[in-house]
């Protein structure tokens, strides 16, 4: 019997290098964006994540062409887009509130992009049946948007920015207006035709389960700066700044004060009581005041006394799902919070020490930082 020949896949075409070169933008006297810098690889998703105010969304703009900066460059391919207007730069947006044209139906809404480039007839009768095939809303082809649930007209926008084949793709909060399963699976859908199509994407987001799920590296911003560049993996577990630190994720700080430096270590004692030695940055010498940060899933209870676990006057224990959350707090007054999975929790719990988990990676920062 004759071997059947392997099936041919298509290949994703190669996206687009994106860098931002030293980028400000003001509005009067105040600065939005102040001197940043990124590079953005091809077929990259990179989230601009940070508080309301911080400059992601302004930098979005700046991108798209929409807000005009007063220094820095926006290059794609190694090639300057500034000079070009918003409908030149071949960059496809999907707002937060999805900017659809009522009286359009998903076919019309659709094309429009195409149509307004020029191009008519059966090429773009069929771009347009290819991109709703993908976002699988075939079916709906004839339907208003007022006919269409929040998740539908989210496809609808998405295939629209997708059918001008983008060599950049800007998502501007795009699944704020949704209830949390729907954005789940919106995430997910805008992901796999992320990957499919190869398009180098930016998101921007103040959500940041959303940005540790769908990007594959985040800025995270703060008053107009990039505070860090990096994977989701590092900036949870290796925060380079305590803003970073405090915005991903929850967190516990404990004071403390070095009380001794060794190679790329400290020994800390805490303010709680117990004495640790932890890697430290090369800043943080003998004597410093510091914070230690450490994540609730890296703590453990005990029922023992040792000289790196502190004791704690128990608070509420909270089942969320799988993990039970409980309260704490050191005899040095400071809150905590602890996290372990809820059938390994003992009945009657009799715990009154806390101690760094075997695996535990905290951070450690000055205080004066705070």
């Amino acid at each position: 019997m004759q071997a059947s020949a392997p099936v041919q896949t298509q290949q994703a075409p190669a996206g687009r290098t994106l860098d931002v070169d030293d980028l400000t933008v003001r509005y009067g006297s105040a600065v939005a964006v102040d001197g940043v810098s990124l590079s953005i690889e091809p077929g990259e998703v990179v989230a601009l994540l940070g508080p309301s105010g911080c400059g992601k969304t302004t930098l979005l703009r700046v991108i798209a062409g929409f807000v005009r900066q007063v220094a820095g460059r926006v290059l794609v391919d190694g090639g300057a887009i500034d000079h070009l207007p918003a409908n030149q730069r071949n960059v496809g947006i999907v707002f937060q509130n999805y900017a659809l044209f009522p009286h359009m139906n998903v076919t019309e809404n659709v094309a429009y992009g195409l149509r307004a480039r020029g191009q008519r007839g059966p090429a773009v009768e069929a771009r347009v049946s290819r991109m709703l095939d993908m976002v699988q809303l075939g079916g709906f082809r004839d339907r208003l948007p007022r006919q269409l649930s929040g998740g539908q007209q989210q496809r609808v926008a998405l295939a629209r920015a997708l059918a001008v084949e983008p060599s950049i793709l800007l998502l501007d909060e795009p699944f704020a207006a949704l209830d949390r399963n729907l954005r789940l699976d919106m995430q997910i859908e805008v992901k796999r035709l992320q990957r499919q199509l190869g398009l180098t994407t930016i998101l921007v987001t103040h959500d940041q389960d959303e940005a540790m799920s769908v990007a594959d590296r985040i800025a995270v911003m703060n008053k107009g700066t990039v505070e860090q560049f990096d994977t989701p993996v590092a900036i949870y577990d290796r925060p380079q700044t305590l803003f970073v630190n405090g915005f991903i994720g929850t967190t516990n700080l404990l004071p403390g004060k070095v009380i001794a430096r060794d190679g790329d270590g400290a020994t800390v004692a805490l303010d709680a009581g117990a004495a640790l030695h932890l890697p430290a940055p090369a800043g943080i010498a003998a004597g410093t005041t510091v914070l230690l940060s450490v994540r609730p899933e890296q703590l453990v209870l005990s029922t023992e006394a040792t000289a790196e676990s502190w004791p704690i006057v128990p608070g509420l224990s909270l089942p969320l799902g799988s993990q039970i959350i409980h309260e704490a707090r050191t005899t040095d007054g400071v809150a905590l919070k602890i996290v372990e999975p809820r059938l390994r929790a003992p009945a009657g719990d009799a715990r009154r020490f806390c101690a760094l988990a075997p695996d535990a990676r905290p951070s450690l920062f000055p205080r004066s930082t705070q």
